[in-house]
C-alpha cells in the first residue's frame, strides 16, 4: 500500500500545477511558490525512493531480473514469433533468435520519404528511473540548483528522459509556458541572472545555442531592453552586451555568476561538443547527464554526478540488454553474448538490445568498457560506435582513434578550438580526379579562419601515428592523404537540422562522425570557406 503513495502524488501534482499556472509567476505569492515547490519535491522524493528500492532489488538479482525482462518482451512481442511455445528460458531464446544488425540500407531506402521524426518521449522503466533518480541525485550533489527560479532549459526538449511539463512548473523552473523555440527560451534564461543550473537536451544543441547567442547578441539585448517577454530590463541588456564583448571564454559564468552545473542528455557523438563547451563558453562549470541514450532509447543510468568520466549503470530490466565481446582486430566475429552479471572488468562489449517491437536481438554498434560494478550489474563507459568507422582499403579506423588524432592535430593549429567534425570516405563524393581513396574531413573551428597546407597535413601525420595499418597503406600509396575542409559558423547546426528530419533519425539524433548519404555531404560542401 505504501508504494501507491508516490504514484498518487505524482498523479495529483499535475492538477495542482495546472491550477497554479493560471496565475502568472510574478503575481503568485511567495508562500504559494514555496508550498508548490515543497509539495513537488515531496512527491518526487517518495517516487524516487520507490524507484531506488526497485533498482536495488533488480540489480541484486540481475539474472532473475533479466529473465523477467525477457518474459516481458515475449508477452508484448509485435513481430512474428519464432520461439517454441511455453516458457522460454534465456538459452532457448538465444539459440532460436540470431543476432542482427541495424540496416544502413533501410536508411538509404527511406532517405527521400518525408516521414515525421521519432517521438521525443521515451518510455519504459529505465527512462522513469533516470529522471526521478537523476533529479534527486543532482539535488544532493548541488543542493541549490533546483530551488525556485534557479534552473532554465534553453532547448524545447529537456534532457530528462521522462519529460513531465507540469513538474518543471511545479519545481519553479525558469521557462515560459508553451515556448517551442530555443530563442524564446534563451531570452527567458538571460533575464534571470541568478540561475544555478542550465539545461539543454544534448551538448551539441547547447553548443548551437551559445554560437547563436554570440551571433545574435545585439538583437537579444535589444529584446531584453524593450521587454519583448515582459518588463523592460535595460540594465540586464547592458550586462549581456558587456559579457559578450569579452569573448566566448567563460561567457556562461559572466552571464549567470551563480551557475554551477550544465545538464544535458548524453548520446553518441556528444564528446566533442562537451569538450568545446568546457574549454570556451562553460569554462569552470560541472556537467551532468542523467542517462545515456542510444538508438532512440535510454540504455544506461547515471547515479554519480561527481564523476566527470561519464560512468553509467546498465539496468537489468526491460528492454533486454546482452553484451557481445569485442576483440581487437576481429570485431565482426559473432561470438556468444553474455548477460549483465557475466561480464569481466576492463573488457569491451557491444550492446545487443531486444525489445517487444519486432522481437529481434539487434546489435546496436555502441561499444562499452566495464569500469566497475553496482551489485550484480556492470558500470560502464561508452567508448565508440562501430558504425562510425572509416575504411577505404580495409584499414578500419575507429571513431575514437580518429577523434583522438584530430584533437592532436587541432592542438597544433595556433589559436584553434574544434567545435565539430565529420568524415566522409572519398568514394561517397564520386570524385573524378583520379586520386587514391582517402578521407575527406569537414571541421568547424573557433579562433582560426583559414587553414594552411601545413596545418592540413598535420592531421594525416597524426593519423599515421595513431594507426600503424593506416600508416602502412599511406606508405604504399594505397590510401591518399586525408583532405581537410573548414566550414563556416553554423554549418553543423544546419547538418543537425537535416539529420533530425531523416526518417531513420533516433531521438535525440546521435551526432554522426562518418557521413554516408551524399545529400548530407553536399550540405557541408556548400559551406566550405577554406
Amino acid at each position: 500500500m505504501l508504494l501507491l503513495w508516490p504514484l498518487l502524488l505524482l498523479l495529483l501534482l499535475p492538477l495542482l500545477a495546472m491550477l497554479w499556472q493560471q496565475r502568472s509567476r510574478d503575481a503568485r505569492p511567495s508562500w504559494l511558490t514555496r508550498l508548490q515547490h515543497q509539495v513537488a519535491w515531496g512527491a518526487l522524493g517518495l517516487a524516487a525512493a520507490w524507484q531506488h528500492r526497485k533498482l536495488e532489488q533488480s540489480t541484486l538479482h540481475a539474472g532473475q531480473s533479466q529473465q523477467q525482462a525477457l518474459e516481458w518482451c515475449l508477452k508484448r512481442a509485435k513481430g512474428p514469433r519464432c520461439l517454441p511455445r511455453g516458457n522460454t528460458d534465456m538459452r532457448t531464446f538465444r539459440s532460436h533468435l540470431p543476432l542482427t544488425k541495424t540496416s544502413q540500407a533501410k536508411e538509404e531506402e527511406n532517405e527521400e520519404k518525408l516521414l515525421p521524426p521519432a517521438s521525443p518521449q521515451y518510455h519504459g522503466e529505465a527512462s522513469l528511473q533516470a529522471t526521478l533518480l537523476g533529479l534527486v541525485t543532482l539535488n544532493k550533489a548541488y543542493p541549490e540548483v533546483l530551488t525556485p527560479g534557479s534552473t532554465a532549459c534553453v532547448t524545447p526538449t529537456s534532457p530528462w528522459p521522462s519529460s513531465f511539463p507540469w513538474l518543471r512548473h511545479a519545481l519553479g523552473r525558469v521557462s515560459p509556458v508553451g515556448a517551442k523555440d530555443s530563442r524564446t527560451l534563451l531570452l527567458e534564461a538571460l533575464k534571470s541572472p541568478g540561475l544555478r543550473a542550465l539545461e539543454a537536451r544534448t551538448a551539441v544543441e547547447l553548443l548551437d545555442v551559445f554560437v547563436g547567442l554570440e551571433a545574435e547578441g545585439r538583437e537579444l539585448a535589444e529584446a531584453i531592453a524593450d521587454g519583448n517577454l515582459g518588463t523592460p530590463l535595460p540594465s540586464r541588456a547592458a550586462e549581456l552586451q558587456e559579457a559578450l564583448e569579452q569573448g566566448p571564454r567563460g561567457l556562461a559564468l559572466r552571464l549567470w555568476p551563480k551557475l554551477q552545473v550544465v545538464v544535458t542528455l548524453d548520446a553518441g557523438g556528444q564528446a566533442e561538443a562537451v569538450t568545446a563547451l568546457r574549454a570556451l563558453w562553460c569554462q569552470g562549470l560541472a556537467f551532468f547527464s542523467p542517462a545515456y541514450a542510444a538508438s532512440g532509447g535510454v540504455m544506461a543510468l547515471n547515479l554519480w554526478p561527481e564523476k566527470p568520466q561519464g560512468f553509467y549503470l546498465l539496468p537489468p530490466g526491460a528492454p533486454l540488454i546482452e553484451l557481445l565481446p569485442v576483440k581487437e582486430g576481429n570485431r565482426e566475429e559473432a561470438a556468444c553474448t553474455l548477460l549483465l552479471p557475466d561480464v569481466q572488468m576492463e573488457e569491451e562489449y557491444e550492446l545487443v538490445l531486444t525489445d517487444h517491437a519486432g522481437l529481434a536481438r539487434c546489435r546496436l554498434g555502441d561499444v562499452v568498457r566495464v569500469v566497475g560494478a553496482y551489485n550484480q550489474v556492470p558500470v560502464v563507459s561508452f567508448t565508440c560506435r562501430l558504425g562510425q568507422t572509416l575504411s577505404v582499403r580495409g584499414e578500419v579506423t575507429d571513431e575514437n582513434i580518429f577523434s583522438a588524432a584530430l584533437a592532436q592535430a587541432v592542438g597544433q593549429w595556433p589559436g584553434a578550438k574544434l567545435l565539430d567534425h565529420v568524415c566522409v570516405e572519398s568514394s561517397i563524393l564520386d570524385s573524378c580526379d583520379g586520386s587514391a581513396p582517402h578521407y575527406e574531413v569537414f571541421v568547424e573551428l573557433r579562433g582560426l579562419r583559414n587553414l594552411s597546407e601545413e596545418n592540413r597535413d598535420k592531421l594525416d601525420h597524426c593519423l599515421q601515428e595513431a594507426s600503424p595499418h593506416y600508416k602502412s597503406l599511406r606508405f604504399r600509396g594505397s590510401v591518399g592523404p586525408a583532405k581537410v575542409h573548414l566550414v563556416g559558423p553554423g554549418s553543423f547546426r544546419v547538418l543537425r537540422e537535416a539529420l533530425a528530419a531523416c526518417p531513420a533519425s533516433s531521438f535525440p539524433p546521435e551526432m554522426p562522425r562518418v557521413l554516408r548519404l551524399p545529400h548530407l555531404v553536399q550540405l557541408l560542401q556548400k559551406r566550405v570557406i577554406s
